[in-house]
């Protein structure tokens, strides 16, 4: 009775085994895009509201801004469109300009050494963000004649072992917090120095 039940138990545990690797990963999460739709507009007084790029991602190593689930030069497009209103009143226009929307992945040397560093989970990468734009308010001879810029930046670190998903979520939780500060920033800019194009 004894060897059947320890021949049961085999056949259990195996069962078990197969089962487990049969069961798929997660699948990979969605994320909603990035706007700024429950802001009030930022009412200004030109023509028109020009939204351009001066950011031209490498697509290689160390960069990874192009692997995020929304890459922070969509998620600054998307506060242009969101926020900036041309509300009439003059013939100048604004210029709402990105340079830079970049994210660079750090190795990090595990400091722990020995048996104990392999029972020890410390940060592997590190990843350095910055984004930068500016707004100009150009007259009808093409001439400045208001601008400011914000930058913002942010670096994260992840564990050694950190799964696919969970990374994702950590570069979306990355956009979302520079945008939020990017988005304070620049309206308060905004409000300071376009004086007589700010309605």
């Amino acid at each position: 009775m004894q060897l059947r039940s320890l021949h049961l138990l085999v056949i259990a545990c195996a069962l078990a085994g197969t089962l487990a690797a049969c069961t798929s990963p997660p699948p990979p999460p969605t994320f909603p895009d990035i706007h700024f739709t429950g802001e009030p507009p930022i009412r200004l007084a030109v023509s028109n509201v020009e939204v351009q790029t001066n950011f031209q991602p490498s697509y290689q190593p160390p960069h990874v801004e192009h692997l995020f689930p929304i890459p922070p030069e969509r998620a600054l497009e998307n506060w242009a469109h969101d926020r900036l209103v041309a509300a009439g009143g003059s013939n100048a226009h604004a210029r709402f300009v990105i340079t830079d929307a970049s994210v660079v992945e750090v190795e990090l040397k595990k400091k722990t050494e020995g048996i104990t560093a392999a029972f020890t989970t410390e940060p592997a990468e590190r990843y350095d963000a910055s984004i930068a734009a500016h707004l100009d308010i150009v007259d009808d001879r093409g001439l400045p004649v208001r601008s400011v810029s914000v930058k913002v930046t942010r670096s994260q670190s992840v564990l050694e072992g950190i799964t696919p998903n969970d990374r994702d979520k950590t570069w979306y939780d990355m956009t979302k917090q520079m945008m939020t500060d990017f988005d304070h920033q620049m309206s308060t800019e905004i409000s300071a120095h376009f004086g007589g194009y700010f309605q």
